[in-house]
């Protein structure tokens, strides 16, 4: 009789709801479902890349090579491969230590701390979308990387791997042919759908850090007794340094 109402109660505790199975708040567990949903996409992705680049040798004939493609750096002329991108990443990185930090003080109720941390996290995610847009316009505009110089006096045409090639007037009225730094279309495809991706996830992510540091700031969740939901965007944060290290590896390293 006593066995038959333990397995009456245990059932009544297993099915009454009110409690989370893994100890955790709802909000944090709908982040944990997007999280593993957003990664699926961007897998796919990185999937598909590559697919791309080695299930036919044909499709990826002419695409660049990431050492000798980024190899600009800002305010100087020196030829050094990835070191740019390589700052990218150490930013990101750093931004997401930083990010560790405040959600650390946010269970210490340190108002202070998550302020100084949040806020160097959002001037890290700052730090990385300018650096994405500076190394899409080198990228877009050639081997010098100088958007003045990019096109200039030239028509375009597509080459047999469906990239667009330069003709610029040369000597004796001749032509001088040059491949655009992106070259095959599919490559740039890849390239800037993946990066600009990560990028918006990165932008977004920066918007709701300034959403959450201005409620920080005003003492909502001083108030509240809890700072969870900067651990909740601190999840995003995280998740979107993660993905940028494949990204980093498909497209510079691989």
């Amino acid at each position: 009789m006593s066995g038959a109402h333990s397995q009456q109660m245990d059932a009544s505790t297993a099915w009454g709801g009110g409690t989370s199975p893994f100890k955790v708040s709802y909000g944090k567990l709908m982040m944990w479902f997007f999280l593993v949903s957003d990664g699926l996409t961007f897998g796919g992705l990185l999937c598909a890349l590559g697919f791309a680049k080695f299930a036919n040798p044909e499709w990826v004939a002419g695409w660049p090579m990431g050492e000798e493609i980024f190899t600009h750096f800002p305010f100087t002329h020196a030829h050094l491969p990835l070191l740019y991108v390589a700052f990218m990443t150490f930013i990101l990185i750093v931004s997401s230590v930083t990010m560790v930090l405040a959600v650390e003080a946010g269970h210490r109720m340190d108002k202070r701390g998550v302020i100084k941390w949040l806020g160097l996290t959002v001037i890290g995610g700052f730090i990385f979308l300018g650096s994405q847009v500076w190394e899409w316009s080198t990228f877009i505009a050639g081997p010098d990387g100088d958007l003045t110089t990019w096109h200039d006096n030239a028509t375009l045409q597509h080459n047999t791997y469906g990239g667009e090639v330069i003709m610029t007037p040369g000597e004796h009225g001749h032509n001088h042919t040059e491949v655009v730094s992106y070259g095959p279309t599919l490559y740039a495809n890849f390239f800037f759908f993946i990066t600009g991706f990560h990028g918006f996830h990165v932008f977004t992510g920066v918007i709701f850090n300034l959403l959450v540091l201005r409620q920080v700031i005003r003492g909502v969740y001083h108030k509240r007794g809890h700072y969870e939901m900067v651990e909740k965007v601190g999840l995003y944060w995280h998740f979107v340094d993660l993905v940028w290290v494949f990204v980093f590896t498909f497209f510079y390293l691989v």
